[in-house]
C-alpha cells in the first residue's frame, strides 16, 4: 500500500420514480475513477427506492442474493477500473430472511465479503425492523476488509450513532470507516429540528474519527422521496475530525478525497487514546443499562 488512498463518495439522488439506479451508479463510478478515486462508496440501498417508508411484503422484490447479480456486475467494473466498490444492497439470505447488507468488491474484481447492518431502527417512515434481521456477520460482528488500497471498516446508517461499533472496527485494524447512508427529515418537524439533526449527525461521526484516529466517510442520498427529504451532505473527515470534503443537500455530487495514511499514525501519537483506555473498567458496557 502507498501512503495515500483516494475516496470517491457517490451521492445519488432520491429514487422517487422507482428506477433501477445501478446504471447511474456505474456511470458515476467511471467518472470518479477518471478523477483518481480508488475507493468508491455508494449510499445505503442505492439500487432501489428507500422502501422501508411502508410496511408491505411486496417490497421484498428488491432483495437479492449476495454474492449475486449486482456484485457480479460491480465486481467486473471494479476489475476493469482497478477500484474498490462498496455497495449497499437488500440481501435475501433465505426465503423470509433478509438483511441490510454492504458488499465489498476489491480492485481486482474479487468479492471480499459483506457487512450486515447491526443496529436496525424502527421510527416513523423508517420501518426497517419489518424488513431487516440484525446482522450476524458470521461471528465477526465488525469485520475489516483488507482491500488493495486501505483497510476498511464498513458500517451502515443507524450504526453511525453507536460509538462501540466504530471503536471495535478501529480495534480490528480499520484505517477508514465508511457509512452508506439513507437519512432524511420529515417536513412537519420544522427547520430548527432539521438543522439540529443534521448537525448531530455530522458531529457524531466526526467524534468517531477523533476518538479512534481514523478517516470517516458518510454517503447519503439527496432529494425528496415520498414523505422523506434526504439531506445529502455526504462528507469525509480526517483523524482529527477535520472536514475534508462535503457535498450539498440536493442532486448528484461526487466527492474525490485524498487521504494520507501517515496522518493516522501521527494523530495517534499526539492523542494516544488507545494507550490510555481502561479496558479493565468497561465490563458494564455489556449490560443493557447500569445497575443504578
Amino acid at each position: 500500500m502507498t501512503d495515500q488512498f483516494v475516496l470517491g463518495l457517490i451521492q445519488l439522488p432520491a429514487n422517487a420514480d422507482d428506477r433501477d439506479a445501478l446504471p447511474e451508479a456505474e456511470t458515476r463510478i467511471r467518472e470518479a475513477a477518471k478523477q483518481g478515486a480508488q475507493i468508491m462508496v455508494l449510499p445505503e440501498l442505492f439500487r432501489a427506492p428507500y422502501f422501508p417508508q411502508q410496511m408491505t411484503p411486496d417490497h421484498h422484490r428488491y432483495a437479492e442474493a449476495i454474492p449475486g447479480p449486482t456484485t457480479d456486475r460491480l465486481g467486473a467494473l471494479a476489475k476493469e477500473l482497478s477500484v474498490v466498490i462498496i455497495a449497499s444492497l437488500y440481501e435475501e439470505a433465505a426465503p423470509g430472511l433478509y438483511f441490510n447488507t454492504a458488499a465489498v468488491l476489491d480492485a481486482d474484481g474479487s468479492y471480499l465479503g459483506k457487512y450486515r447492518k447491526m443496529h436496525i431502527p424502527d421510527d416513523p417512515l423508517f420501518y426497517e425492523k419489518f424488513y431487516f434481521t440484525p446482522g450476524d456477520n458470521d461471528g465477526d460482528n465488525y469485520p475489516v476488509f483488507h482491500t488493495q488500497y486501505a483497510k476498511i471498516g464498513v458500517l451502515i446508517c443507524w450504526d453511525q450513532w453507536f460509538p462501540e461499533a466504530a471503536r471495535l472496527s478501529a480495534m480490528n485494524g480499520a484505517e477508514l470507516l465508511v457509512y452508506p447512508t439513507a437519512i432524511a427529515t420529515i417536513e412537519e418537524e420544522g427547520a430548527a429540528q432539521h438543522a439540529m439533526q443534521k448537525d448531530a449527525w455530522r458531529t457524531a461521526q466526526r467524534a468517531h474519527a477523533i476518538s479512534n484516529g481514523i478517516y470517516v466517510a458518510a454517503v447519503n442520498r439527496a432529494g425528496t422521496e415520498g414523505e422523506l427529504d434526504f439531506w445529502g451532505g455526504s462528507f469525509a473527515c480526517g483523524p482529527q475530525g477535520e472536514i475534508l470534503e462535503e457535498a450539498g443537500s440536493s442532486g448528484n455530487e461526487t466527492l474525490i478525497v485524498p487521504c494520507e495514511r501517515q496522518r493516522i499514525e501521527d494523530t495517534r501519537h499526539w492523542w494516544p487514546y488507545f494507550r490510555d483506555r481502561r479496558v479493565d473498567s468497561y465490563g458494564p458496557l455489556l449490560q443493557r443499562w447500569g445497575k443504578n
